[in-house]
């Protein structure tokens, strides 16, 4: 596995080489270790990748949906619009490569089948074990000698990955490559959906990004993931509540708002029916420390 060590400091901007090589042609990796307020990374070409905040924010991209926080993983599809900037005194670590090396990697080196090597865009939340990985990968990237924490990390991610293999299974298509690429369209929207779950989003409008009918698309949803959007959506939104009440000072009612609920009573009720307790007493153990 080729890759090639970056680390962006404070107020640094990169222009990533993303078809760098080593001498015998072997496409690389890149790991890009980002620290201190302000750093940028670009590429030069579209590249997809894993990213994984250790500390503070990451921007990725402009909007909302692609704001990325501690506690969370986010795999991305090539694009050649690559903009990344840490927002805070942020600390994060960055897998990227191009299709071609990701591929080599992912079926070349680690067996990966070849229908499957190509990471789905996602939103993982990063558990014990791959925030472990990617701490162990940027301290590698530090000694230039980051090839087995690479693999270790890209391990967990496809290992994440495999629980999407049933809900592929469930998509409409005659193959399996038509199923995977349904699958791919639902995918993008429902990471959509759960990174802008505080905004009021319609299914006609979904449906436009995942280029089916509304009819044809909540059809898809529902048989993909087995619930529909509308039922997604109110889960983030009460995901969304709960993260709130835990390290914002906002007022309960402010916070229901903020998080898309309009209806304070309607909130109230499906928070106690999805968490098994109110939101004030979820704040009041938040505040002793005990959740």
């Amino acid at each position: 596995m080729h890759i090639v060590n970056q680390l962006l400091g404070h107020g640094a901007s990169l222009d990533l080489n993303a078809k760098a090589t080593n001498a015998s042609g072997e496409l690389a990796l890149s790991v890009v270790v980002g620290g201190g307020r302000g750093c940028v990374l670009k590429a030069d070409a579209p590249v997809a990748g894993i990213w994984i905040p250790l500390r503070g924010r990451l921007q990725l991209g402009n909007g909302s949906e692609a704001l990325l926080m501690p506690g969370e993983a986010r795999v991305t599809e090539a694009d050649t619009r690559l903009h990344a900037v840490g927002r805070g005194n942020a600390v994060w670590v960055a897998l990227l490569g191009t299709l071609p090396a990701w591929r080599q990697v992912l079926h070349g080196q680690l067996g990966v089948p070849s229908l499957d090597a190509i990471l789905m865009p996602a939103r993982h939340a990063a558990d014990r074990e791959l925030r472990r990985c990617a701490l162990a990968l940027a301290r590698a990237a530090q000694k230039d000698d980051a090839a087995a924490a690479c693999e270790a990390l890209i391990d967990r991610i496809v290992a994440l990955q495999a629980g999407f293999a049933q809900s592929i299974a469930r998509c409409p298509g005659r193959t399996y490559a038509q199923r995977r690429q349904v699958f791919m369209r639902l995918q993008r929207v429902r990471n959509y959906l759960a990174a802008n779950c505080h905004l009021d989003i319609d299914n006609d409008s979904l449906a436009r990004m995942a280029n089916y009918s509304p009819w044809h698309f909540i059809r898809a949803f529902r048989a993909a993931y087995e619930e529909t959007p509308h039922a997604y959506l109110v889960r983030q939104r009460l995901e969304r509540a709960r993260r709130l009440l835990r390290a914002s000072p906002l007022a309960i009612a402010e916070i229901a708002l903020e998080s898309g609920f309009e209806n304070r009573s309607a909130f109230s009720r499906l928070f106690r029916q999805r968490f098994g307790t109110t939101a004030g007493a979820l704040r009041r153990q938040a505040a002793g420390g005990h959740c």
